[in-house]
């Protein structure tokens, strides 16, 4: 919903509240407002001049040569729009003015003549072109007589206006008209409403001395009012209802079909006019469609209906669908001298589906589908009966024919001001209350702290107690509500310690470069058997099935995350993404039961797949494409960042690559395992080189120590030393770590394994490992004797465990 602010301040004078304030203090109710836009920029020097004269340019064939009266001058202005004429009054910009994208006017020669100015479109001005009326879209926007020469045209014109966008949710239907708006400003600001007066001059012939309406189904139309004005004069509307429409994203077309739509969002209230004329008939019939009958709609499209579509005919034949699009065969045009104004109530469930058929949305539809104001009805058929008076000199027939069939009382909802403040955790009096539903325009009747309230038709939105209560709280102010928990209530949550560890992994694992996922729990038959984590495999598991599943690919509860993390990750790679790491922390289901009496085991894993680059700098040239290490090092880090030492050991699992696997576990405990997928599973799942790891998290959380602790600063400088030792190609670098902590404790505070090299000079059943082993003293600096001692001690202990010598060359 698009609101005028100049619009709106005809029925509540909101003061000196800027835009943004206003704005405020709306969204801080309930009603969100989107934004806020200006019709056009702030002008000067733009008024309404006269044309006094306008001749041929001497010089091209397309420019005039106008004198133009401004009021304290006659400024002579070349001119090109085709529709500029003597007599005319129009929008002048003087020179030192400045039009909207910067255009600055100045005083120029246009083919060797001088023009002092610019005669003004409306686009010129700011208005967008979408909304400009179809006489002026190529040419000069020109005033009625009435405009006063030399007056600035940003009143007239509407130019300071702002216009602020609603985002309504489907309750609030009431703030899709004017008044509705109003209503709800005036509640906020507690301010008088100004409602427009419908009182109407009507002649002494009868509507119902010329037709009748008759309605079919009282459930489908509860209420249709057929209004009659006579000799009416087709012409432009006012300036000021045009305005008014442009603001509020409408094009002006003629003085009917504007005033309809103005009494629309006005009222909020759908109108249809008719060319009375045209309907050759004496009745107006409501009735459901037949079968595959046709009508010609105002679009120009031919319709076939449907038995559940409600139309309005001529007695025999459509002229409209009720609710949707008036029909082409009755459209208002140049020659209409009588109109036939329709005010109704549509059942919204019809009008839905007439619009979910036909594919016709409108303003109209809109409104009628959330329902309208039953006690609006007859008021927006009498209010465009006035203005059709009053700017289309129409006489307007008195007696609508009418059926009236519609509920039109207002329901009543007990409330209490104990129960109101229990709810909110406030301590709002009863005459408090009863001012807020004073200015919600809501009657009421109080007895001691109990009210009995009395709901307008127009808010269909308040039903029940909570819907009351809703509307105390917003406009007493939620900013005032108490932000303490009410008295009794439990303690505030927090998370818990399982919360913070998952948290902490998943910030881990995406500071290291890895994106999450969230894939289905449901795979293929053959997806809940490979890529299991050897802990479940020693188990035994049996797939669990669906008695009624989605499709084939979703038939079976998964026991691992990978494969459909990998599925994801080959969905990815086939459009064109080249270097992918993911992981997901999920459940994965399993059970030993081929027959299910219980429900399954629910176990929490975190999985991890990469293909393509981990690293790459053009610039650098460096390039580090996804191996085992790199992923078995983001596991590592990721268990050192918990503080839970881990041990890996290499291991042939089926599906995976024979060479590059590793199980991963804390002590004696399996936790899970990592490395390549099987080159054969991967051509199947049309994958490059991929890694993959899974891990089980209950384990993790169960070893996870949440005592904080920290490690001192070194105070003392360390001293590295580098050694490489050759030892069987069947000998673990990372046994061979753990005893050089272990003699070296607790001076040696890291070892790190910088090389493995195999062939050249070395027999082919030996390896040679190098590690650099950090000496550090906590509270002195060691020397280098002490070092050398603690070196030696570390090699003879080495070379007898493993039956290895140090490398020497």
């Amino acid at each position: 919903m698009l609101v005028s602010l100049n619009w709106l301040k005809q029925y509540v004078d909101y003061g000196t509240l800027t835009p943004e304030e206003l704005s405020e203090k709306i969204t801080k109710s309930g009603i969100e407002v989107d934004g806020i836009d200006y019709i056009a920029r702030k002008l000067s020097n733009v008024v309404v001049g006269y044309v006094t004269s306008c001749e041929q340019h001497p010089n091209a064939d397309k420019l005039k040569v106008c004198q133009v009266d401004v009021g304290t001058e006659t400024l002579q202005i070349i001119c090109g729009a085709p529709n500029i004429a003597e007599g005319q009054k129009v929008a002048v910009a003087k020179p030192g003015a400045v039009l909207p994208g910067e255009f600055k006017i100045k005083k120029v020669k246009l083919r060797e003549v001088e023009s002092n100015g610019m005669i003004c479109s409306l686009q010129e001005l700011g208005i967008d072109e979408k909304y400009v009326p179809a006489d002026v879209t190529d040419g000069i926007f020109v005033f009625s007589e009435d405009a006063v020469i030399g007056e600035d045209v940003t009143d007239l014109l509407n130019l300071d206006d702002a216009i602020l966008e609603f985002d309504l949710t489907p309750n609030r239907a009431d703030c899709l008209s004017m008044l509705g708006v109003a209503y709800e400003v005036a509640a906020i600001l507690d301010l008088p409403i100004q409602l427009p007066d419908v009182t109407v001059q009507m002649s002494e012939e009868k509507v119902t001395d010329y037709m009748s309406v008759q309605v079919e189904d009282e459930t489908l139309s509860p209420y249709y009012g057929a209004f009659l004005v006579k000799d009416l004069e087709i012409k432009q509307a006012p300036l000021w209802m045009r305005n008014y429409l442009i603001a509020s994203g409408i094009r002006p077309i003629n003085n009917v079909v504007d005033i309809t739509n103005y009494v629309l969002l006005e009222y909020g209230q759908p109108l249809h006019a008719f060319d009375f004329d045209l309907l050759n008939s004496n009745e107006i019939l409501v009735r459901q469609a037949k079968d595959q009958e046709d009508i010609v709609t105002l679009d120009g499209k031919d319709r076939t209906l449907q038995t559940d579509h409600l139309v309005i005919t001529d007695g025999e034949n459509p002229v409209a669908l009720a609710g949707v699009m008036g029909g082409a065969s009755t459209e208002v045009h140049e020659q209409t001298s009588t109109v036939l104004i329709e005010a109704a109530y549509f059942n919204p469930a019809s009008v839905r589906k007439t619009v979910q058929y036909t594919g016709l949305r409108s303003e109209s539809s809109n409104r009628f589908e959330k329902s309208v104001d039953p006690n609006r009805v007859y008021l927006a058929g009498l209010r465009a009966c006035q203005l059709l008076e009053k700017y289309a000199h129409g006489t307007v027939l008195k007696e609508p024919a009418i059926f009236d069939a519609l509920d039109k009382h207002e329901q009543s909802i007990d409330i209490n001001t104990i129960e109101i403040n229990k709810r909110l955790g406030t301590d709002i009096s009863t005459p408090e209350i009863g001012h807020i539903l004073t200015k919600l325009r809501f009657s009421y009747e109080v007895t001691d702290d109990d009210f009995t309230v009395s709901i307008p038709t127009r808010r269909g939105d308040v039903n029940i107690f909570e819907d009351m209560l809703e509307e105390i709280a917003r406009i007493y102010g939620y900013d005032q509500l108490p932000y303490t928990l009410p008295a009794n209530a439990s303690q505030p949550g927090e998370l818990s310690n399982t919360q913070r560890l998952k948290r902490a992994i998943k910030n881990y694992l995406q500071g290291a470069g890895l994106m999450e996922t969230m894939t289905y729990s449901l795979t293929t038959e053959h997806g809940s058997r490979v890529l299991v984590s050897p802990e479940i495999i020693d188990d035994q598991p049996e797939p669990v099935k669906l008695p009624m599943p989605m499709s084939e690919d979703h038939r079976y509860l998964r026991t691992s995350i990978l494969p459909e993390l990998l599925r994801t990750l080959g969905y990815n790679l086939a459009r064109s993404e080249r270097d992918i790491a993911y992981y997901e922390m999920g459940s994965i289901f399993v059970t030993n039961e081929k027959e299910l009496t219980k429900q399954p085991n629910e176990k929490l894993r975190l999985s991890g797949a990469l293909t393509g680059m981990w690293l790459e700098h053009n610039l650098q040239q460096e390039k580090k494409p996804v191996d085992f290490y790199v992923v078995k090092g983001i596991v590592e880090g990721l268990l050192d960042y918990l503080r839970i030492p881990i041990t890996f050991a290499p291991k042939r699992l089926d599906h995976m690559h024979p060479g590059r696997c590793a199980t991963i576990a804390i002590g004696d405990q399996i936790i899970g395992f990592l490395g390549q997928v099987h080159p054969t599973l991967a051509q199947e799942m049309d994958l490059k080189e991929t890694y993959i790891f899974d891990l089980n998290m209950e384990q993790i959380i169960e070893q996870h120590d949440v005592t904080p602790s920290y490690t001192p600063i070194p105070k003392y400088p360390s001293i590295m030393r580098d050694i490489a030792f050759i030892v069987d190609t069947s000998i673990l670098a990372d046994h061979i770590k753990a005893a050089i902590l272990k003699v070296g404790a607790p001076l040696v505070k890291k070892v790190e394994i910088f090389d493995v090299y195999t062939g050249e000079n070395l027999p082919d059943d030996k390896k040679s490992i190098a590690y650099r082993l950090h000496f550090q003293h906590p509270e002195k600096t060691l020397k280098d004797s002490e070092v050398d001692t603690l070196y030696s001690e570390i090699t003879e202990s080495v070379n007898k465990t493993f039956n290895a010598y140090v490398r020497t060359e």
